[in-house]
C-alpha cells in the first residue's frame, strides 16, 4: 500500500435523488455536514450505481451547485441532459479526504478520527476504546468496547462526551452506571455465577 493510500480515506457524501428540469441539474441527498466544500464547482467525486443499474459514469465531476429551499441541486458535467440525470438516479457519491483533513467546524470529527480512541471517565479511567461511530436518525452514537469486553452505545451528544482530544488520543464519557460501567448488581451477578 503507498503513503498516498495509507493517509487518504474515502467517505459516502450524497445520494442522486430525481432530476430537476430539462438540464440534467439533479435532487442531492446529503450525507456530509460539509456540503458546500463537498460539491464545490470542478470537484470530482467517485460514483456508485445502484445494484442491477445500467452502467454508469465511475466518477461526476460538479460543474454547478446551489440550494433550493432545503434542498440541494447540483448539475454534473457528465450529465448533459435530463435522461442522463434519470438515469444517475441512485447513484452514491464517495469523496476522498485527507486522513489527515479535519471538518471546519472544531466541533465536528469524522468517523476515522474516533474509531480506536482511549475512552475514559471524567477522573481519568479507562473505560475502553471507540469501536465505531453508529449514524442514527436522531443522533450519532459512540460503540464503545469495554475493558472487561462488553460492547456499549454511547449518545454521541456534549452531556455525556464532554470531550474528544485527538491530539491525547481519547474520548472523555460521563459516565454512570448502566452506560459504560455496568449497573452495580450486573456486576454482583457475574461475580457471583
Amino acid at each position: 500500500m503507498s503513503d498516498q493510500e495509507q493517509r487518504d480515506i474515502e467517505v459516502v457524501v450524497g445520494r442522486i435523488g430525481k432530476p430537476h428540469g430539462i438540464r440534467g441539474e439533479v435532487t442531492l441527498d446529503v450525507r456530509t455536514d460539509e456540503p458546500d466544500r463537498r460539491f464545490a464547482p470542478g470537484t470530482t467525486l467517485r460514483a456508485e450505481a445502484p445494484a442491477g443499474a445500467d452502467r454508469r459514469p465511475s466518477s461526476l465531476t460538479v460543474a454547478r451547485a446551489r440550494w433550493h429551499q432545503s434542498t440541494l441541486l447540483v448539475t454534473f458535467e457528465e450529465l448533459a441532459d435530463r435522461n442522463a440525470a434519470e438515469a444517475a438516479r441512485g447513484t452514491v457519491l464517495h469523496s476522498t479526504i485527507g486522513r489527515d483533513e479535519t471538518p471546519e467546524d472544531p466541533d465536528e470529527f469524522y468517523d476515522h478520527q474516533l474509531v480506536g480512541l482511549e475512552v475514559v471517565d471524567v477522573d481519568g479511567r479507562t473505560l475502553g476504546t471507540v469501536k465505531a461511530l453508529v449514524h442514527g436518525s436522531a443522533q450519532d452514537l459512540l460503540s464503545v468496547s469495554t475493558t472487561d469486553g462488553r460492547d456499549a452505545l454511547v449518545p454521541f451528544v456534549t452531556a455525556l462526551v464532554p470531550e474528544v482530544d485527538l491530539e491525547a488520543g481519547r474520548v472523555v464519557v460521563a459516565d454512570r452506571p448502566g452506560l459504560v460501567s455496568p449497573f452495580p448488581d450486573e456486576v454482583t451477578d457475574e461475580a457471583g455465577s
